[in-house]
């Protein structure tokens, strides 16, 4: 088997475009039936919806509340509305790769096993590798994506989309059973 991964010059929003392409063409060729993305401001999720259409199901993950301080989350009650009218699933909660773990580090200094984990997987593409594997964890653990068939995940750096990576999700408590099986498109550079 050969594949293609796009790989861009800089991560950012610009990419998002070309990232949705390549997820929507991918879905078709192996009958990908789930996808999860990052989506702050939900506009990432809204471009995927529209593309992917009804054969797919997308839970769009934004930052939860305090995350950059204050008691909201970053998306917003409309554009959550939006989303949901659109049937996709909106799932709001700890991250999975920083969680109490980060709060404990920040306290007293140090670095957990889960901050490890995400600073590898961030030597792969930056913050966009580590964001996709870590909202396919968050969807299964909510019971959102199956965890036995292959799905898509879609992360960022700083806004909108630049990795997309076809996985076999698992669950918080079984981790490492998680199978990145395809990376669709990177940034060559973490920052």
């Amino acid at each position: 088997m050969t594949g293609n991964i796009i790989y861009f010059d800089r991560r950012g929003p610009e990419n998002t475009a070309a990232v949705i392409q390549v997820v929507k063409e991918r879905c078709e060729e192996l009958g990908i039936e789930h996808v999860v993305a990052a989506s702050d401001s939900g506009a990432t999720a809204l471009a995927l919806v529209e593309a992917l259409g009804e054969s797919v199901t997308l839970v769009a993950i934004p930052e939860h509340a305090g995350y950059v301080g204050g008691d909201e989350p970053s998306l917003k009650p409309d554009a959550r509305k939006k989303l949901e009218d659109k049937g996709v699933k909106v799932l709001i909660c700890a991250h999975a790769l920083s969680g109490v773990s980060r709060s404990i580090s920040t306290k007293f200094g140090g670095v957990s096993g889960v901050e490890i984990i995400a600073h590898t997987l961030r030597r792969f593409g930056g913050d966009g590798i580590k964001v996709a594997v870590e909202v396919a964890v968050m969807a299964a653990d909510a019971g959102l994506v199956p965890t036995d068939r292959e799905i898509i995940a879609v992360g960022g750096s700083g806004g909108g989309a630049d990795v997309a990576i076809v996985l076999k999700a698992a669950h918080m408590t079984n981790f490492f059973d998680l199978e990145i099986r395809e990376i669709l498109a990177k940034p060559r550079q973490r920052g």
